[in-house]
């Protein structure tokens, strides 16, 4: 989910309403998903390096998102929507964890499709969250040092709570060629099929 702010610009509208904007287009696109029988989509809502942004705006993010899945709750129950949240959940306001905690619960066997949500989150992070509980298990003598592989390695990802979509959709800013992933599922780049399409943003998607 990116191009917001570039959207709201070109507009000359406030960077809140290329937000609010995006939320909506999403929403189009899980609509879709449901409709054509893709059963899991994921999305990179909020990346670990979006703390350094303006206060202001991260607060804007924060309330948007909480707000946006409130609203949300009754659909995903009624469709049979599976919602699951990654990334470093410690990060974020109380209410915003709390929410997350009872949607999931809420929905956890849901089974018609799987948004996958990816807040405060980077492939790095995930990455060295996994080596970081893999040497935990290590030092307390439930695997050895040699035991560790691809497989326990995938185990402890943050991205296990699927099966990871073989199907990556990039874009490249308005002005550039440039090929972005953002740091998203760093550890599965390698299998996945790349979409580029340069200079379209969410927002000016149209269903």
């Amino acid at each position: 989910m990116d191009g917001n702010r570039r959207w709201a610009r070109l507009r000359d509208l406030p960077v809140g309403s290329g937000y609010e904007a995006g939320i909506q287009s999403l929403r189009k696109i899980v609509e879709l998903c449901c409709k054509w029988g893709i059963k899991v989509l994921s999305v990179f809502a909020f990346s670990s390096d979006n703390w350094y942004r303006p206060k202001v705006e991260v607060e804007f993010l924060m309330s948007l998102f909480e707000r946006g899945m409130q609203e949300d709750t009754g659909i995903f129950l009624r469709e049979n929507i599976q919602i699951s949240v990654i990334g470093d959940l410690a990060k974020l306001p109380d209410a915003f964890q709390e929410l997350i905690i009872n949607l999931e619960e809420a929905t956890k066997n849901n089974t018609h499709f799987q948004l996958i949500v990816a807040v405060s989150y980077s492939g790095h992070y995930d990455i060295v969250q996994a080596c970081q509980k893999l040497a935990l298990k290590a030092k307390c003598g439930l695997i050895e040092p040699c035991d560790i592989n691809k497989s326990l390695i995938e185990q402890e990802l943050e991205t296990k709570c699927s099966e990871f979509p073989i199907l990556t959709y990039s874009y490249g800013p308005v002005v550039s060629l440039e090929l972005a992933i953002s740091c998203y599922g760093s550890w599965h780049m390698l299998n996945c099929t790349l979409y580029n399409h340069c200079g379209l943003i969410l927002e000016k998607l149209s269903f």
